[in-house]
């Protein structure tokens, strides 16, 4: 256990401090008048108030002290190890185009029965935008990857993780970052864009509603290309075609792996099915995303439901580890709350004493 100070800078306020001390008990020494006849003053000269007085300005001197002391933060750390860490660069593609929005990932009767409570609830129109809103009745397909994802997240706790998101643009929601904590709140606000949906769930902003496959794909191997970490991936989730976008799917991949990175491919589509908005298609491309997968030398994985999203992110997790040796840092205990505590109490004795025995601060 090592004891010592988060901020030992702070004990050069002691310098003030000192003068401050040399000025006002100077002054209380010189304190006195001219007095000839001291015989006939009384033996006991010194009342309670002059006592008091006098002693206020040690009272402050010591609460002073222990402020300062407070400030300079004395800790113990319970412990420093080393241990063996499996660590990777991870940046994580997610697809946000409006078919994201769809309930197939969940019971078709339970999204009918919820539909129907909305519209004895006063909403006619179910739109992507109230079921965005509603996460206690629908669960999308882009909750279920968020809440996925935030499992896999939380399963490996050394790791490097960045987060990007793709549409009919694709945008850097997180960089590579050890604060999982901060990534994960990134992670709960993703959502589907739903200006680009009418008050009847139709699309009426074609940018939005495309799927820019090549851009999230390329993007996230920026991320991720200049870590240091042997180990880089990216983990790339769509459920349609790549019809828009300034990049290719083959050209981003051919990049990855001219630099060693390998990009797990997640699709995840079912057959047409009569959803809120009406009959969509919900195919994707497959064979692309196979493509980029076997171009890395990585894999491909077909989703259909959440168990089978769960069961690709188990595999990647398997399959990508490096053991590298980490020191690690354990918590410190902090002691400066009784100096603060009691600091500042004797500041406010001292303030309080002075005011009422010479009707003055200091």
């Amino acid at each position: 256990m090592n004891f010592d100070f988060a901020w030992p800078l702070c004990f050069l306020l002691f310098a003030p401090l000192a003068l401050a001390a040399w000025r006002m008990l100077r002054r209380g020494r010189r304190a006195g008048i001219k007095f000839a006849p001291v015989r006939r003053l009384p033996a006991k000269t010194a009342g309670w108030r002059a006592r008091v007085a006098n002693l206020a300005p040690w009272i402050f001197l010591a609460g002073a002290a222990m402020l300062v002391v407070a400030a300079a933060r004395p800790r113990t750390s319970l412990a420093r190890s080393s241990r063996s860490v499996d660590a990777i660069a991870i940046a994580m593609a997610v697809d946000v185009s409006g078919s994201m929005i769809e309930l197939d990932f969940m019971p078709e009767e339970k999204a009918r029965r919820n539909v129907d409570r909305l519209r004895r609830e006063g909403h006619m129109v179910v739109t992507p935008k109230l079921i965005q809103e509603r996460p206690d009745l629908f669960e999308t397909r882009l909750a279920v990857v968020k809440k996925m994802f935030a499992k896999f997240v939380e399963a490996r706790p050394d790791d490097l993780i960045g987060l990007v998101t793709f549409g009919g643009y694709a945008a850097t929601r997180a960089p590579l970052t050890a604060d999982h904590e901060m990534l994960l709140h990134v992670l709960k606000g993703v959502m589907v864009p739903t200006t680009a949906y009418d008050s009847s769930g139709r699309p009426v902003d074609r940018e939005e509603t495309m799927t820019a496959i090549g851009d999230g794909l390329a993007t996230a191997i920026a991320r991720v290309k200049d870590a240091d970490l042997k180990s880089k991936i990216v983990i790339l989730l769509s459920d349609g075609v790549s019809n828009t976008g300034a990049v290719e799917p083959d050209d981003a991949a051919a990049a990855a792996a001219n630099l060693g990175i390998r990009v797990y491919t997640i699709g995840v589509g079912t057959n047409p099915r009569p959803t809120p908005f009406g009959m969509r298609d919900m195919s994707f491309d497959e064979s692309q995303l196979k493509s980029i997968a076997s171009k890395t030398g990585a894999r491909y994985f077909g989703v259909r439901d959440e168990d089978g999203l769960k069961a690709a992110l188990e595999e990647i997790d398997s399959l990508e580890k490096t053991t590298l040796n980490r020191t690690v840092y354990q918590r410190w205990n902090e002691y400066f709350p009784p100096f603060l505590m009691l600091g500042a109490f004797l500041v406010l004795l001292a303030v309080s004493l002075q005011m009422f025995a010479s009707r003055r601060l200091v």
